[in-house]
C-alpha cells in the first residue's frame, strides 16, 4: 500500500503519500479499509436466494456490509422481492434502453463517489455529457463545495495551495474542524514532526479530540514498541458550532490593531502588489466590536488575542479545515475568511504557508478536476468537445440535493451511482429512500452490499466492480490508474491481489460498456479505451489543464503535482488578485432551550462503512446511537450518564424530525452545543436545509432539542433504538 513502484494507493483518505518514498506511509484506518476490501466473504446467488430485498432491509448497516464482496451483476426481481443474477450484457442493454427511452437526458442523474480512478472518472463525465446532461452530482457536493467555491472566488481555483513539503516548514499550522486521528490519521506524522521541531500547532474544534493532544508515529518502531507517544498540539481552542467565522475575525481584528502601531504586523507589500478589497475588508473588521465577536465565537477574548499572537510571531502559517467549517449555513464565509487571514500577512505562494483543505476520500479532489461537475466551465466543455467531437451540454445540471428532489418530483426517473452508499451519505435519509424509490430505475456499481441496494427504483442493478488493491487486467495487459492525493499529487496505483471473482470488472470496462449501450452510434473509441488505459489518458492529456503529457510524467518516480496558479500567485479571479472577503458576521447564537448539532464520523468508520460499534478515542463501545453533550448542558436537563434521549430538530421550513432511544455521553464541548454520528442522524437534516451559497447539507448546524425520553428507559422498550420520524 502506497509504494510507488507497482504498489496500490490506499482507498482511503485523500492525505498525500510520503515524498521520500517511505514504504510504511499507512494508518490504521488505512489497513481496515484495505483489509475490509480483502476479506474472504462472498455474496453470491445462494445468498440472495436466502434472503429478500424486504429482510435485508431490517439489518444493521454493519450486517450487509459484513456479508463480503459481491461476486456478479444482479437485477431486481420484483415478483419475488430478491436480486437475480444477470448477464454483463443483459445488465448494459437494460440500462443503454432505459436512458435511451427518456424525454431528456436530464431525466437521469450520475452520481459519484471518491472512490473513482481519474481514467474512469474521465469515461464516466465523457459518457454522460455525450448523453446529453450535466447532472453530475458528487460526493464533493455534501462535503467540501464550499471550499471549492470559496477558494475560487478568492483565489482563482478551487484546491488548496500547499503541498506535504510546506507541512515540513511551516512555524504555524492551525487546524480547523478536523479529528485527524480519524479522518486523515497519516497528517499526525506531520503534526508530530512539527511539534519536534518546534513549531506551533493550534487545533480548532469545539471537541477535543485524542488528534489535538498526541500520537505514536506508525513506522517508528522503537516508539511503538515503547508505546512513547509526541505531542501534536501547543494550543487547543473551542469555538461553538458555527463559531469559527467569529474566531477567525477576533484574530484578523487583533492583528489589525497591532498593524496600527507595528506596520510589519501585516505585508503591506504584499497585499498592495497581490490583492484587492482590502479596505473595505479593514473597515468590516474595525467595525466589529470585540464583545460581539466573543459572543458568537464562543471564546474568551483573550484566547483569541493568543491565537493572534502566535499568528503575529509565525513567519510561516498553513491552514487546514475540513467538515467542520464546510458543512455550515456560512461555510463559503469561513473559508473566506481563513483567506483574509493568511493574505494580511502575505501567506500565500511562498514556502510554510497557504491554504490546506483536507480532502476525504481518497480520490475525490480528482474526481472534481477530471471532470466531475455539475457546474462545469467553458473551458472545460469547449476543449472536452473539441479533443472528443461531442457536443456537451452548456446548462447546469442537478447537484445532490438538487438530484433527490428531482427524483422525488419525478423529474429524474434513472439514477446511476459509482461507488458510494448513496441513500446513507445524503440528508433526510427518510426522504433520500423515498425519493431513489420513486425512479424507474437504479444503478449501483459497487464492491459490497449496502443500504443504497435496498433502496431501489422499480428497477435495479447491482454491477460488483474490482477494488483498488486488485489486479485489473484488460486486452493489452495489467492496468494502472491514477489518483490525485489533497494536495494536487498525481500516481499511478496497481492492485495486487486477484480478485474475488471472475465476473468483476473493472470501473472502466462497466462505464465504457453502458456507454456503448446508451450510445451504440458513439464515434467514442469505448472499448479501446478499456484496453489500454494509456489511450485514455492519452485524451485526458490534451483536454485537462496540467495532464500534459500525462503517460510519461505519472511514471515519474510519485508521479507529478498539478500545477496551481495561486501557489505562484498567480491569481484567475476577474481582478486578476487574490481577492479579501468582507462577509456580515452571522448570528449562530441559539435561544435558551436550544441546542447546535454536529454529526461526524467515529473512529471504527469511514464515510458510511462502519467497522464496529466501537469508538476507542472517544472511549465509546458497543454504542453507535449516542449524542455527547455538555455536562452542564446534560444537568441542566436531568440527564445522568447513558441516559436515554429524545432528539428533535426544526428545519427552516417549520418541520421537525425526531429520533428517539438515544444515549447522553458527557464529553468536553462547549455550553449549548451536541454531536452524534453521521449516517445515523443525517435523518435530522432536512432536505431543504442547505447552504444558499454552496448547496451543501447543513450536516454540522442543526438546531436540536434534548429532552429525557418519555417514560425513562421504558421508552426504549416502545421504540427500536434510533426510531426516527418527520412532522
Amino acid at each position: 500500500m502506497n509504494h510507488e513502484n507497482g504498489g496500490f494507493d490506499c482507498p482511503g483518505c485523500a492525505w498525500p503519500d510520503d515524498r521520500n518514498g517511505l514504504h510504511l506511509d499507512i494508518c490504521e484506518n488505512g489497513i481496515k479499509h484495505v483489509t475490509w476490501e480483502m476479506t474472504r466473504k462472498r455474496v453470491d446467488r445462494s445468498f440472495f436466494a436466502e434472503h429478500t430485498v424486504t429482510e435485508l432491509a431490517g439489518w444493521t448497516d454493519f450486517a450487509l456490509e459484513d456479508q463480503g464482496r459481491l461476486t456478479e451483476p444482479l437485477s431486481y426481481d420484483s415478483e419475488t422481492d430478491r436480486y437475480v443474477p444477470i448477464s454483463w450484457s443483459d445488465a448494459f442493454t437494460l440500462v443503454g434502453t432505459a436512458l435511451r427511452g427518456l424525454d431528456s437526458p436530464h431525466e437521469a442523474s450520475f452520481y459519484t463517489s471518491g472512490r473513482l480512478s481519474n481514467e474512469a472518472t474521465f469515461l464516466y463525465q465523457l459518457w454522460v455529457r455525450e448523453f446529453g446532461t450535466n447532472n453530475l452530482p458528487d460526493c464533493s457536493n455534501m462535503c467540501h463545495e464550499a471550499s471549492g467555491r470559496a477558494l475560487t472566488a478568492a483565489l482563482g481555483t478551487g484546491k488548496g495551495t500547499c503541498d506535504i513539503t510546506d507541512w515540513d516548514v511551516a512555524d504555524l499550522l492551525i487546524v480547523m474542524g478536523v479529528n485527524a486521528a480519524s479522518n486523515a490519521p497519516r497528517m499526525l506524522t506531520s503534526l508530530a514532526e512539527a511539534h519536534r521541531r518546534g513549531a506551533q500547532i493550534v487545533h480548532v474544534n469545539p471537541m477535543v479530540e485524542a488528534a489535538s493532544r498526541r500520537t505514536i508515529v506508525p513506522h517508528e518502531f522503537l516508539a511503538m514498541g515503547t508505546f512513547r507517544t509526541t505531542e501534536t498540539a501547543t494550543m487547543t481552542v473551542q469555538p461553538r458550532i458555527g463559531g469559527d467565522l467569529a474566531l477567525l475575525r477576533g484574530v484578523a481584528k487583533a492583528v489589525l490593531e497591532r498593524a496600527e502601531t507595528d506596520p510589519s504586523a501585516i505585508d503591506e507589500q504584499f497585499i498592495e502588489r497581490y490583492t484587492h478589497g482590502f479596505d473595505a475588508y479593514r473597515e468590516t473588521v474595525r467595525a466589529q466590536e470585540w464583545s460581539e465577536l466573543v459572543h458568537q465565537a464562543g471564546v474568551p477574548e483573550r484566547e483569541i488575542r493568543d491565537l493572534a499572537e502566535r499568528y503575529l510571531t509565525a513567519h510561516r502559517t498553513i491552514v487546514a479545515w475540513c467538515l467542520g467549517l464546510t458543512q455550515q449555513e456560512h461555510g463559503c464565509d469561513t473559508v473566506r475568511e481563513i483567506v483574509n487571514l493568511l493574505l494580511l500577512r502575505g501567506n500565500l505562494g511562498r514556502e510554510g504557508a497557504g491554504v490546506s483543505p483536507v480532502r476525504g476520500h481518497s480520490n475525490v479532489q480528482g474526481n472534481r478536476t477530471c471532470g466531475i461537475d455539475h457546474r462545469p466551465d467553458e473551458e472545460l466543455l469547449a476543449r472536452l468537445d473539441e479533443v472528443c467531437g461531442i457536443q456537451s451540454p452548456r446548462e447546469h445540471g442537478l447537484d445532490t440535493v438538487g438530484t433527490i428532489q428531482a427524483m422525488l418530483e419525478g423529474r429524474v426517473k434513472v439514477f446511476v451511482a459509482l461507488g458510494g452508499n448513496f441513500a446513507l451519505a445524503a440528508p433526510d435519509t427518510a426522504t433520500t429512500i423515498a425519493a431513489l424509490r420513486n425512479t424507474d430505475l437504479t444503478v449501483q456499481v459497487s464492491t459490497k452490499l449496502n443500504r443504497s441496494h435496498l433502496a431501489h427504483g422499480k428497477r435495479a442493478l447491482i454491477l460488483p466492480c474490482l477494488g483498488r488493491t486488485e489486479r485489473d487486467v484488460q486486452r493489452c495487459g495489467e492496468q494502472g490508474v491514477t489518483v490525485e492525493d489533497s494536495m494536487s499529487m498525481v500516481h499511478l496505483s496497481y492492485g495486487t491481489r486477484r480478485p474475488p471473482s471472475p465476473e468483476l470488472r473493472s470501473e472502466c470496462a462497466i462505464l465504457a460498456g453502458m456507454a456503448r449501450a446508451t450510445l451504440p452510434d458513439s464515434a467514442t473509441p469505448w472499448e479501446r479505451y478499456v484496453e489500454d488505459y494509456d489511450r485514455i489518458r492519452d485524451t485526458m492529456a490534451k483536454v485537462l489543464p496540467g495532464f500534459e503529457d500525462f503517460n510519461r510524467r505519472v511514471r515519474m518516480p510519485l508521479g507529478f503535482r498539478i500545477r496551481q496558479p495561486a501557489r505562484e500567485r498567480v491569481f484567475l479571479t476577474g481582478s486578476g488578485r487574490a481577492e479579501f472577503g468582507a462577509a456580515p458576521l452571522p448570528d449562530v447564537v441559539l435561544p435558551p432551550g436550544r441546542l447546535m448539532l454536529s454529526t461526524m464520523r467515529s473512529h471504527d468508520q469511514w464515510n458510511t462503512t462502519i467497522y464496529s460499534d466501537n469508538d476507542r478515542y472517544r472511549g465509546v463501545r458497543n454504542l453507535r446511537t449516542l449524542l455527547f453533550m455538555n455536562p452542564e448542558d446534560m444537568a441542566e436537563r436531568g440527564l445522568a450518564k447513558f441516559d436515554l434521549v429524545d432528539i428533535t430538530s426544526f428545519a427552516r421550513d417549520g418541520s421537525t424530525r425526531s429520533v428517539f432511544g438515544y444515549r447522553a455521553v458527557p464529553y468536553d464541548l462547549p455550553r449549548g452545543n451536541v454531536s452524534g454520528y453521521m449516517p445515523e442522524l443525517n435523518v435530522l437534516c432536512a432536505l431543504g436545509d442547505f447552504s444558499v451559497a454552496s448547496g451543501q447539507p447543513l450536516m454540522k448546524h442543526q438546531i436540536v432539542e434534548v429532552v429525557p425520553a418519555r417514560g425513562g428507559d421504558a421508552r426504549a422498550g416502545e421504540l427500536p433504538l434510533g426510531t426516527a420520524f418527520a412532522e
